[in-house]
């Protein structure tokens, strides 16, 4: 990659957090990002869809953040009506959930339970090339149980014209703990045909700047949980500047503002609503110097007039000069 060029982000799907309302939310106040995949979508028997199963991928409810929307699936008769529903609304890439590391989901052989089974993936692709009219992108890792599986499918993934191979260089069973395997994600990266996206622990600009010195051939770069925690981090890995002060986080606290009146529009139930923040909390109270306590007392609440009631007296007292200072 040119040392010029600026890196391009892709946001990572994080289920139940990076939802439409989110990347909505995200990009009118801040910037960075210049697409992301979505949470998965889950196919269904016949060839007659749902209009909840589309909702969240529907072209008037992205005008803010391009997307691609992500499929899981094993079948692969299923992905393709799927893959032309979406094609029909515009999506031109669909992404397939083959990293999945959730063991309720690889028990039934989908993400991650198909990596030890390189037969069945090429069956797969090699049915699905033939009828999908999008281009195909899949979003994986390094195996299981073992980071070696991934070299049984090297040939598979190099007999396709995939689009993007994006890796988080983890096994399904470290789930998100433990060391990336960066030796590996190399050799990988050496022997694919395919554009490769690395995703995994960029936390920082400083992960980041180290991955990229690593692995200087690479342009995108797939983030989540470290865009939750700073959603600043993406401007500050493309150089654009650091926050601080109380303008960070007088935006920081109307983008919380947002989210939430966006939320409350939807949930049903103020315990329901007051869950849905909770998740995000865990993420966005790194950036504050007394985010742990903070945490502790969201994790307390019971509704969303008590949450509010946290939340809004933290941030009427937080110090500006003690937030995000990564």
């Amino acid at each position: 990659m040119n040392e010029r060029s600026e890196p391009r982000i892709c946001l990572a799907p994080l289920r139940g957090l990076t939802g439409a309302i989110f990347r909505n939310t995200y990009a009118e106040f801040f910037d960075g990002i210049d697409w992301a995949v979505t949470p998965f979508l889950t196919t269904i028997a016949g060839t007659r869809l749902k209009a909840s199963q589309l909702k969240e991928v529907l072209p008037e409810n992205n005008r803010l953040m391009p997307i691609v929307p992500q499929i899981l699936s094993k079948t692969a008769d299923r992905f393709i009506t799927l893959s032309k529903a979406l094609f029909d609304l515009g999506h031109g890439t669909v992404n397939w959930n083959l990293g999945c590391p959730f063991a309720k989901v690889a028990k039934k052989m989908r993400g991650s339970g198909l990596l030890p089974h390189p037969d069945l993936i090429d069956a797969f692709l090699e049915a699905v090339f033939k009828k999908i009219p999008n281009q195909l992108s899949i979003k994986t890792r390094l195996g299981r149980r073992q980071p070696d599986e991934f070299f049984k499918l090297i040939p598979v993934f190099n007999r396709y014209p995939i689009k993007e191979i994006i890796i988080h260089p983890r096994t399904g069973e470290q789930m998100y703990t433990g060391r990336v395997d960066l030796d590996v994600f190399e050799q990988c990266l050496a022997s694919l045909r395919a554009d490769v996206i690395y995703n995994g622990d960029v936390n920082e600009v400083r992960d980041f700047k180290a991955l990229q010195a690593r692995f200087p051939a690479l342009s995108t770069w797939m983030i989540g949980r470290g865009v939750l925690a700073n959603p600043y981090l993406p401007v500050m890995i493309k150089g654009r500047g650091a926050p601080g002060g109380i303008d960070c986080l007088d935006r920081f606290r109307r983008f919380h503002d947002t989210l939430f009146e966006r939320y409350a529009a939807v949930r049903h139930g103020p315990v329901h609503l007051a869950d849905s923040m909770k998740g995000y909390w865990g993420y966005f109270a790194g950036a504050f110097c007394d985010g742990a306590h903070l945490l502790k007392q969201i994790r307390k609440v019971h509704g969303a007039a008590q949450y509010q009631e946290v939340v809004q007296r933290f941030f009427d007292g937080a110090d500006p000069e003690c937030c995000f200072t990564f």
